[in-house]
Formats: structure tokens, C-alpha cells, sequence
């Protein structure tokens, strides 16, 4: 056998692989039309059915591309019922693409129950990467780009949205450090920032608008300066929002605090207590107090 024989082959250029047939995730661009990719023209110009979030808005987008293609919409409450006939294509050995109304289908937006349908079934399901709002607003931050956790849109309740910072602060203080990621509509950054900084202090952050488009604006400071400036200067368009991780807290000793409380102390009066040193969420105190009794 030649040295040679299992050598990587040399990149040729372009795959040249028949159009696929199955579920194809197909990214599509956040803002700018200048990142289309040629594959998501290809299977976009190919597919028998293209599910959208919005059919008007994947209207315009194809007739900007010039395709004519067949779409129907695909959104969380049409979902469970677009599975079956959607299945039944691909079974029929149809190509089927599936878009959100910008970006990467499924992050943030419908389509995950149809994809673990198809894995379910053994049926192909394929993706197109290309733009993604949180990725581009990370690498923008000047915050430290790996690891990182990418939460989507928090709560529009201010009890929920401190309740779901909360629970993530609870598990800095025991450990994780990781820069933080979310999407949030414009009218409600400002409480959002707000909650934020009641939560995470004075963090380092950004904020990332209207990306890969004309009025692109990435504004970057404290969380407690941001949330200032955005209670003043209403913002509008796709927004993004990036927080500096931890630095390096020692994890809190949670089970030390709890099994002295335990000892004299109901599980519930227990948690109560601990959760009102520490800060942290009294439901995750009391879960953990539940294991440790």
C-alpha cells in the first residue's frame, strides 16, 4: 500500500454532490441579502416545499433571489400538524426546506419537533449553516468568544426574567463561567438590561443591533450603563445581548450551608433560609435541600 494511500485528499474546490433529498435546514440572512450562500440558492430553487416561518417574509426573500417555489407556513402553532404531511413527502423521497424568518432555522424559532420527527423515523435530515444573529453579536462583543450559552429570548415577565437570571447566576456561584448570549424585542430591552444588572452587577456587556444591515450598532459597556442609555434612547430592530461571564468565583459551599440548616430546621424553613444568604433561587435551594434530606 503507498505511503500516501490514506492521505486526507486535496480540497478541489467546491463539493459538487447531487441536490439532497430529505428535511435541509437552510439558513438564511439576518440582514444583509449579500450572505446568501450558493447552496441555500441551490436547495431552496430545488425543494418541492419550503416550510417558513412567515410565508410573506420568504416571499420576498425568494423573489429577491429570483426562485418560485412552493412554501407553506410552519410556525408554533401550526407545527404538530405539519409533521404528518411533511413526513409523508419525505418518505415519497421529496426534498423538503425548512427557513425561519432570518438565520438559522430552530434557534429561537419552530421547527425542532418536525426535526426529531424525521431523526425519529430514520428519515435524512441535512442543514445549510450560514448568518447566525448570536454568533455574530459574540464575535462582535470584545467578550471572551468560548464557552459561551446561548439562552434566547428571556421572559417577558419581570418575575420570570429575574427568576430564569437568577437560576444562572445560581450556577456561576457554583461554578459555570461562560459568556451569556440572548435575543430581546427592542420594546423590552431596557427592563431587560435593568434586570440584568440587578442580577449580575456591573458585568461588561453589549449590545448588538441590526446586525449585518445599514444601521448596524454594536454598544458596549456595564450592564448598569447600558441599561441607563437604553432607558433614554429607545432602540428598534433585531437585537442582541452579550454578557461577560463570571470571573472566577469559588463555588459557594451550598450543601455545607443546607445540612447545617437541615439540622434544626424543616426542609422548606431550611431552603428559606439559605436561599435568603446566598441569593440564590429558593426553588433551586429547595431542590437541592430535597436531595440532601
Amino acid at each position: 500500500m503507498p505511503d500516501d494511500a490514506c492521505a486526507t485528499p486535496p480540497d478541489d474546490g467546491p463539493d459538487t454532490a447531487p441536490t439532497p433529498r430529505g428535511l435541509v435546514l437552510v439558513s438564511t440572512p439576518i440582514g444583509n441579502l449579500g450572505d446568501v450562500s450558493v447552496r441555500a440558492r441551490q436547495i431552496l430553487a430545488a425543494a418541492s416545499q419550503i416550510l417558513c416561518e412567515d410565508t410573506r417574509r420568504t416571499a420576498r426573500l425568494l423573489s429577491s433571489l429570483g426562485i418560485r417555489a412552493h412554501t407553506a407556513p410552519l410556525h408554533e402553532h401550526n407545527e404538530d400538524a405539519q409533521i404528518g404531511p411533511t413526513l409523508a413527502a419525505l418518505r415519497a423521497g421529496r426534498l423538503v426546506a425548512l427557513v425561519s424568518d432570518a438565520g438559522t432555522p430552530l434557534l429561537s424559532d419552530p421547527g425542532f419537533r418536525l426535526v426529531r420527527a424525521a431523526i425519529a423515523e430514520g428519515l435524512p435530515v441535512g442543514a445549510v449553516p450560514r448568518p447566525n444573529a448570536a454568533l455574530t453579536a459574540l464575535v462582535l462583543s470584545g467578550l471572551p468568544p468560548a464557552p459561551f450559552l446561548f439562552c434566547g429570548f428571556p421572559p417577558p415577565r419581570q418575575s420570570a426574567r429575574r427568576a430564569s437570571f437568577g437560576v444562572i447566576r445560581a450556577a456561576e456561584r457554583l461554578g459555570l463561567a461562560m459568556t451569556l448570549i440572548w435575543h430581546e424585542a427592542p420594546h423590552r430591552l431596557a427592563a431587560m438590561l435593568s434586570d440584568l444588572a440587578a442580577i449580575f452587577g456591573a458585568r461588561q456587556a453589549a449590545v448588538a443591533r441590526e446586525l449585518t444591515k445599514r444601521f448596524e450598532d454594536v454598544r458596549r459597556g456595564p450592564l448598569p450603563e447600558l441599561a441607563a442609555f437604553f432607558a433614554t434612547h429607545p432602540p428598534r430592530g433585531e437585537i442582541t445581548v452579550v454578557v461577560a461571564p463570571s470571573e472566577h468565583e469559588e463555588p459557594e459551599e451550598l450543601d455545607q450551608r443546607l445540612r447545617a440548616a437541615l439540622r434544626s430546621h424543616s426542609v422548606k424553613d431550611a431552603a428559606a433560609l439559605v436561599a435568603a444568604a446566598t441569593g440564590l433561587p429558593r426553588k433551586v435551594v429547595y431542590a437541592r435541600a430535597l436531595e440532601l434530606s
